[in-house]
């Protein structure tokens, strides 16, 4: 039975309806990464068509999706108001499991989120060294050629990847940048297989970097050590690997802890 509240509003094993179908019709814009017409949103919702138009209204007005003149519809400015707001807690939240690791390893510890076609990091710890990774809170860096990148791309499909590759590009940002997507896609599926992935110069000449995703956050997320390539060893890798993927367990654990009490 669909109960209603006080305004009318269908309520749905406990949720309100309305509310849960505007979230949905954002994350499908979201997942596909560019501007859909009603028909894709409604076969990627499985919704009628006249109900997402009701939405997408709205959600036009309250200026979270934009409309175009090919009336297509994509993610507006709105949402960056809601995702700054997010992203600082998160890496608020996280920045004392990062020192945790730098306890460990010695080396800077990140935090990065997906933002669009980009990776952005949102927290870090940095390391005991004198020298230091230079990437900053803020920074967004592409996806293909970063450890952190590929720890969130790992997190997708094979079509997903592609999808936000083409709108993003595969750059050769170093010379050991992977410009190939099959030699991405095979080294994504090493990723996956071995839990972690491995930027070895990729995105900055004498800079590795080795991460890992966490998952159950509300965006995909990944922590990552950052390195000189001569520290970043096999061995220290081997190391790092394991506290990594502890420090991911952690967060994840938080995440569903915290959602509990917010429930």
């Amino acid at each position: 039975m669909v109960a209603r509240t006080g305004n009318g509003e269908a309520e749905n094993g406990g949720g309100v309806q309305s509310v849960e179908r505007a979230f949905e019709i954002l994350e499908v814009i979201a997942k596909n990464g560019g501007e859909l017409s009603l028909s894709e949103i409604a076969a990627g919702t499985h919704m009628p068509a006249a109900s997402i138009h009701r939405l997408i209204r709205t959600l036009v007005s309250l200026g979270y999706v934009r409309q175009e003149t090919s009336r297509r519809y994509g993610l507006a400015v709105g949402l960056i108001r809601l995702g700054d707001g997010a992203a600082k807690r998160l890496g608020t939240w996280a920045r004392p499991v990062l020192a945790g690791l730098v306890e460990k390893i010695g080396e800077t510890a990140n935090l990065a989120i997906l933002e669009g076609s980009h990776a952005l990091y949102v927290a870090q710890a940095p390391g005991r060294h004198s020298m230091r990774m230079f990437t900053e809170v803020g920074a967004r860096v592409h996806l293909h050629s970063t450890g952190v990148g590929k720890a969130l791309l790992a997190q997708l499909t094979d079509d997903e990847v592609a999808r936000i590759l083409e709108l993003g590009g595969m750059p050769a940002v170093t010379d050991h940048t992977i410009t190939d997507p099959n030699v991405l896609r095979h080294d994504l599926a090493v990723t996956r297989a071995r839990g972690y992935a491995i930027d070895d110069g990729e995105q900055e000449t004498g800079v590795s970097c080795v991460a890992v995703p966490v998952l159950g956050a509300p965006v995909l997320t990944a922590i990552s050590f950052s390195a000189p390539s001569p520290r970043l060893t096999p061995d220290v890798i081997r190391r790092a690997a394991p506290a990594l993927l502890d420090a991911a367990e952690t967060l994840t654990n938080r995440l569903i802890a915290e959602r509990a009490v917010a429930s």
